[in-house]
């Protein structure tokens, strides 16, 4: 089984993908367009030489990749995708075989943690329209909240878990400290409380109070994040 979790930025996703990755019948593949992304767009994102030359910058060789053999002969394959390195000449005849994921947050907590490592992040920098657009496209998926997982992490896992049709692993709950050895070539600039982490045990702070720009570009979001949250799991 190929499962595609669809993410933007600053979204938990990492957290989710050492989760997985945790397991012994999963392989992992961290954000496989993203020197595709960088490369097509030129934008100018921290250590972007570093994740180019990691990475395979054609998206024709990745698509091939997400749609082919299981790495390790796992029986699970868990890609965690960014939703906005989905340009629109990507291709997305592999995403018929996958089982599609959204993770979603709040809107204003992915602008402020993002704007701490990159400043002045505009709308199609965080995601929120690229996953909705996805999940029109593949005609809905699997929908969990961010904040639902760190309040109760055993039981979103679980309910994830039989959403997709996987048996859920106590394994998922812990990951060793230091990372994943299949992070990306970004993770120390991106990942480093999670890299520290063992487990889910952030909790749910309060919710960032918004700079001006912040707030208008909150308010971009607003609608699409809402379109999600409306199919998300309820986590009892």
């Amino acid at each position: 089984m190929r499962i595609a979790m669809w993410s933007g930025p600053r979204n938990l996703s990492t957290a989710m993908m050492y989760s997985f990755g945790n397991r012994e019948d999963c392989a992992v593949w961290d954000e496989p367009f993203y020197a595709a992304y960088l490369a097509s767009t030129g934008i100018d994102h921290p250590m972007r030489a570093a994740s180019l030359k990691a990475g395979e910058p054609d998206p024709a060789r990745v698509a091939a990749r997400c749609a082919g053999p299981v790495p390790g002969g796992k029986r699970l394959f868990y890609q965690k995708h960014m939703a906005h390195h989905m340009l629109p000449d990507t291709p997305r005849g592999w995403m018929q075989n996958a089982t599609h994921v959204f993770l979603i947050r709040d809107p204003a907590r992915v602008i402020a943690s993002y704007h701490a490592k990159r400043e002045n992040p505009a709308l199609e920098d965080i995601g929120f329209r690229q996953q909705a657009d996805i999940f029109k496209a593949v005609g809905g998926g699997v929908v969990i909240d961010s904040e639902d997982i760190l309040r109760a992490p055993e039981v979103a896992l679980r309910a994830l878990c039989a959403a997709v049709g996987i048996d859920f692993s106590a394994k998922m709950l812990h990951w060793p400290k230091g990372g994943h050895k299949d992070d990306g070539a970004w993770a120390p600039h991106w990942y480093g409380s999670v890299r520290q982490s063992q487990g889910f045990s952030a909790k749910v702070s309060a919710p960032p109070v918004l700079t001006d720009a912040g707030e208008a570009l909150r308010q971009k979001a607003l609608p699409f994040y809402t379109q999600l949250a409306a199919h998300k799991l309820t986590i009892i």
